[in-house]
Parts: structure tokens; C-alpha cells; sequence
């Protein structure tokens, strides 16, 4: 049968139709992260000519892999990296096949770089964690499992690496198979496959092993190929964080932004909020043309039947379904910043298209990232992560971040430096703190006489403020 050749035209539409797969890879030192993605992209013919002469070239004169072609290098650019053969910072590859394009990050297993497999895992679908078979499940592999889990990630692959360096015994991997099992179970991890390879010589990877007959599951490229991430976004709960208000002229008035989750259609009712005013969707707008329907992660304008007051930072959402509203919330921070947490400081918290004055109160503990023992704490260092109490000046709109990674996430910025200090999954209301707040007091210097040279000192006062669970906020016009 003879196959239908395609013009470029038709190619590229078939090819932006494909579906996106974000995966990030976890694992000890020299558990063969970067060796299974190079392997993955030279075994699926992703390489380009040059890349593999280079590659050659580079595995006889630094490789690690014996006579074999060091496929971690691909992944390994960095100098210090390539000399001391692990993973520093995250290294992005992109590829695709003919059923679907993927983005692959390759984040570091040490301990001191969990910054860098946050920001790798935080638009990540899936996650393979990777084993070596000699030496089993390990307390790194329980420190990347409950990374993941944090991050919402809900597809994971237990890649069991090195199985020929174990004579492919059945006996190791349900070993190892059932270890890891009972430990995510705590996790609450909704999907997790196991497969038995070996990344240096490609059982498993891209086509089955017959060294493993035992093995009737799929190979690691079958898999990802096949997975379905559809259902992980949110359809449900409509979330349209306002970006920017439209106004090319007179008789045009739209809100446009990046629709978080859940579906919208021509003639719904939605509710803005903060104010809660209700009106109708009367176009949905996009450089296309109009659309009687938009969904997640789709961007698109706005426009009302009503004049409703609505800017950036607020939100549009369904009538009976809202979101949590408030000042106060519990979230898991990962700090971020070389210099120590400091509470008694102002950040700047961004949440959505929302930016807002925050006052981090009190930590409950400390995640013990080896062990997962909750530890007391009063300050969190760099890549530590704890659950923390969060105070904002401005009313957020917000839901917890297993429900919705879109909206129920944030950074925290220095404000002096603009360094992203941290990053945040939050839990839900401060309900406690809801309950006692009796709104945010500001301090206007312009009508208290106060000349801005005292802006300094009167922030330092309000900082302290914050720290006693006072809600306030200084002004400087």
C-alpha cells in the first residue's frame, strides 16, 4: 500500500495538531538520567548528524560508558557537569514523533539542587524516577517521589535502570516494583507504571527487550506516546485571570488573558470577582476570529453584555462555582533565595496575573526532604520547603493547588532585589487567621504629613505589624 506523501503545508498543520508532553527525569547519581534521554533520542532517530559526530567524538574523549557511545552527554553541557559526570542545572531537550511532541527536563538528583528540579517539575505531566537495580530504592528516590507528589505531577514511571548489570533478574525488579509501591501509596499518586531497561544499551527504551520475556508490559517510548493527560487539567471550574483590558477604541471593551481552567462559552453568566458583580459573555474574541466556545489553556478576550469594573490581577469565574477569596492562606513553600527566609520583610507574592504586597507569618514545620519528618522551624534556607502561614495586602482569589496547579500556585519576589525567593503550592484558607481579620489598615504618608524620606522606617514598623498578625499596608501616595 502505498503511503500518501504530504506537502509542507499539510505536514506542519499535522504537526501543530499533535498534543505536548512535558516529562521531567529524577534520580541518584549515576542512576542514568541523562544517559536514558540520550539513548531516547538516539534510539527514535531524533539526533542530527553533526549531534551524533560531535557525540562520538566527546564519548571517546571524556565519555563515562566505556566502549560505549556516552549518550549523557547530550544532556550534560555544563563544564563542571561533564568533568564530575552528574547533572547541575536543568537541561531542556525537546522532540517529537508522529503521535505526539514532548518536552523532556533533565533536573538534578542532589539534594542542594531541589530548586532546580522544582522549576524543571512545576508545567511537568509525568515524571520517571529512576532506579538503579543494584542498588534498589534509595532515600533520594523517597525525596523525588515526594517532590513530584508536591508538585501535582500525576503520572509517574518507575524507570528500573541497569537490569543488565543484574543478569535481568525478574526477582530484583518485583523486588524493587514493590518497595517503591508501598511507599508512594502514602503519596496519593494516582497513576504509577514500572519498567524494567537498561538505558546504556537500549532494553526497553525505544523498542522491547527480549532479554526481559518475563517483562509484557511497554516499552518507555510506547508508553509516553500513549498516555493520556487530557483529564489532568481542570475542565471543570472556570478560571479567567484578567491580563489586560482591551480598548483599541470607542466601541470595543474586552478582558483578555490565559484561560487557568475549565470551559467558557458565548452567553454564559460569569461573576467577576473580587466585586462579585454577574454578567453575560457576549464574543469571545481570538486573533482567528470569533469562537462560540474556548477551554484551558486557550488565550482569548473577553467581552460583556455589561460595563462591569474589571482589571488585571481580578478574575471571572461561573456564578455557583467560585474559588476561595482572602487574605489569608496555608501553602508549602520551597525557598528559593541563597539568603535565609526573612519574616519580619515585605515580598512581593504573584499570583496569576495578580501581584500583590505578602507577609510570610508563621511556619508550622519543616520538611525533612530525606526522611519526610515534619521538623520545627522559624525561617526556611535555600532549598528547604516548609508549610507556611501567607498574608496578603490585596484580596486573592485562589483554590488549592491539587485542584488546580494554575491557580493555586505562586512566587514569592524580593522586592529590593527582584529575585525570585520562593515558590508556593497552596493548601487551602488560613481559616483561623479569616476568622480574626478584621481587614487591612492602611497607612497613607500623603495624608498623615509623613514626607517620603520616612517611607523606610514607617515599612519597618508595618513589617513588624505583620508579624503580630496585623494586617496593614503602607502607601506612599
Amino acid at each position: 500500500m502505498e503511503t500518501k506523501k504530504l506537502s509542507i503545508e499539510e505536514y506542519l498543520e499535522q504537526d501543530e495538531k499533535k498534543d505536548l508532553l512535558r516529562l521531567l527525569t529524577a534520580g541518584s547519581v549515576d542512576d542514568g538520567k541523562s544517559t536514558l534521554i540520550g539513548r531516547l533520542l538516539y534510539d527514535s532517530k531524533r539526533i542530527y548528524d553533526d549531534q551524533l559526530q560531535s557525540l562520538e567524538r566527546d564519548s571517546k574523549r571524556m565519555g563515562k560508558a566505556g566502549d560505549h557511545i556516552d549518550y549523557a552527554l547530550l544532556l550534560d553541557g555544563l563544564k563542571a557537569e561533564r568533568e564530575q559526570g552528574i547533572t547541575i542545572d536543568v537541561a531542556y531537550r525537546y522532540f517529537s514523533t508522529n503521535k505526539r511532541k514532548f518536552i523532556i527536563a533533565d533536573t538534578p538528583g542532589h539534594e542542594q539542587y531541589t530548586r532546580n528540579m522544582i522549576t524543571g517539575g512545576s508545567t511537568a505531566n509525568l515524571a520517571i524516577i529512576l532506579v538503579d537495580a543494584r542498588n534498589g530504592i534509595l532515600t533520594q528516590t523517597h525525596r523525588h517521589t515526594f517532590l513530584v507528589s508536591l508538585l501535582g505531577i500525576r503520572h509517574i514511571v518507575l524507570a528500573v535502570n541497569k537490569m543488565d548489570l543484574v543478569d535481568f533478574s525478574r526477582e530484583r525488579y518485583e523486588e524493587i516494583t514493590s518497595e517503591y509501591m508501598k511507599f508512594a501509596k502514602g503519596l496519593g499518586i494516582p497513576d504509577i507504571q514500572s519498567i524494567p531497561l537498561s538505558a546504556l544499551d537500549g532494553d526497553n527504551v525505544v523498542e522491547k527487550s527480549g532479554r526481559m520475556p518475563w517483562y509484557d508490559g511497554p516499552a518507555l517510548m510506547d508508553y509516553l506516546e500513549n498516555i493520556r493527560i487530557d483529564k489532568d487539567i481542570n475542565m471543570e471550574d472556570f478560571r479567567y485571570p484578567v491580563q489586560y483590558v482591551l480598548r483599541p477604541d470607542l466601541n470595543f471593551r474586552g478582558f483578555s488573558g490565559k484561560i487557568a481552567s475549565g470551559v467558557i462559552r458565548r452567553g454564559d453568566t460569569v461573576t467577576a470577582l473580587p466585586s462579585g458583580k454577574t454578567s453575560k459573555v457576549k464574543r469571545i474574541v481570538t486573533y482567528d476570529g470569533d469562537l462560540e466556545y474556548a477551554f484551558a489553556p486557550q488565550c482569548i478576550t473577553v467581552t460583556l453584555e455589561d460595563e462591569i469594573d474589571l482589571s488585571r490581577g481580578e478574575m471571572l469565574v461561573k456564578p455557583g462555582d467560585k474559588p476561595y477569596s482572602g487574605h489569608h492562606f496555608k501553602a508549602m513553600v520551597v525557598w528559593m533565595d541563597e539568603t535565609r527566609m526573612d519574616r519580619n520583610k515585605a515580598f512581593f507574592l504573584k499570583q496569576t496575573t495578580s501581584t500583590t504586597r505578602a507577609h510570610i507569618g508563621k511556619i508550622d514545620y519543616r520538611v525533612d526532604v530525606n526522611t519526610l519528618e515534619h521538623l520545627p522551624s522559624d525561617a526556611l534556607a535555600l532549598n528547604e520547603i516548609g508549610l507556611v502561614h501567607i498574608s496578603t495586602s490585596s484580596v486573592l482569589m485562589y483554590d488549592s493547588y491539587q485542584k488546580n496547579r494554575a491557580t493555586g500556585s505562586f512566587i514569592i519576589i524580593d522586592p529590593v532585589t527582584n529575585f525570585t525567593s520562593g515558590v508556593g503550592m497552596i493548601i487551602g484558607p488560613d481559616e483561623e487567621q479569616e476568622e480574626t481579620d478584621g481587614g487591612t489598615i492602611v497607612i497613607d504618608l500623603e495624608s498623615l504629613g509623613i514626607g517620603l524620606e520616612h517611607y523606610s522606617a514607617v515599612e519597618k514598623a508595618c513589617a513588624f505589624l505583620r508579624g503580630k498578625g496585623i494586617d496593614v499596608e503602607c502607601k506612599r501616595q
